[in-house]
């Protein structure tokens, strides 16, 4: 992070942080009333600190992006389980086997992206965002990496998950604890979110940013399905517009798509397609 201790006149913090940590140890100075506050991790995690947690999982992540000059992100949603081609052999249904080359079209796409990216704006425009995990969200991380371009991973503490994988760039590593903040950073800069097969966690990320779009309360971008016969098997679109509980415009909102070629020239064709623009979203 950007170094801005001298900007003001007043003492810095973390001179004051410095100091309080050489001071000899007495009853007085061991208690936990007497740690500086931003300094005190057990009372930063308090029940009463919440606002200021979701507050703080919100700015940093924002501050650095900005310092990284990461001005816009091109979202990969996927199915942490999908395997890469050469190992899916592994895999616990022959389904999930079948869905390895998910694996490897992300990765040509992410690739595709970045090279753009890096040719177009020098790496700053249309970076690659994804949860951090394995299965779809390493092969858009391993993409850019194989172009050489950077990429974003926004992963999330979770009991059973892993590292985050080792194809992000390290200084655009973020790790959360507030599923509803690390929503907001995927979208904030998106100008195109991707699906790729997955699970519950795709699921819901592709209805919530569906639903922003629909009502409204973010601006309409590039929203792509790829593989159109794993989504129509799994949710009938079609039904919901006729049961009335969607509008038949509704069904325009997202595009099914099955290569990264293609993918490249929805997002190109997008607006001259005559694509409605929603509101644009407040930060």
């Amino acid at each position: 992070m950007k170094d801005d201790r001298h900007r003001h006149a007043f003492r810095d913090s973390r001179e004051d942080r410095e100091a309080a940590e050489q001071l000899p140890a007495t009853p007085q100075t061991s208690s936990p009333s007497y740690r500086l506050a931003f300094d005190d991790k057990e009372f930063l995690c308090r029940e009463d600190l919440r606002p200021v947690r979701l507050q703080l999982e919100l700015l940093k992540p924002e501050l650095l992006m900005n310092e990284a000059e990461v001005n816009s992100t091109i979202v990969l949603f996927g199915g942490a389980r999908i395997p890469e081609p050469a190992k899916k052999d592994g895999a616990r249904t022959p389904e999930l086997a079948a869905l390895s080359a998910q694996y490897e079209e992300a990765r040509r796409f992410a690739r595709l992206v970045t090279e753009r990216s890096l040719a177009r704006s020098g790496g700053t425009e249309d970076v690659i965002v994804t949860g951090g995990g394995p299965g779809v969200m390493e092969a858009g991380n391993r993409g850019a990496a194989d172009a050489g371009g950077r990429s974003v991973g926004l992963s999330i503490v979770l009991p059973h998950e892993q590292a985050p994988n080792g194809y992000i760039t390290p200084e655009l590593s973020f790790n959360f604890h507030y599923f509803a903040i690390r929503k907001m950073h995927f979208l904030m800069r998106a100008r195109a979110i991707c699906i790729f097969p997955g699970g519950f966690g795709t699921l819901d990320e592709m209805f919530e940013s569906l639903t922003l779009i629909q009502t409204g309360r973010m601006e309409q971008v590039p929203f792509l399905l790829f593989g159109r016969a794993f989504w129509e098997k799994i949710i009938d679109f079609d039904a919901l517009a006729q049961a009335g509980t969607i509008s038949p415009e509704d069904l325009d909102l997202f595009r099914y798509v099955e290569t990264a070629e293609e993918a490249l020239a929805a997002i190109d064709g997008w607006e001259n397609a005559g694509v409605k623009r929603g509101a644009i979203p407040g930060r």
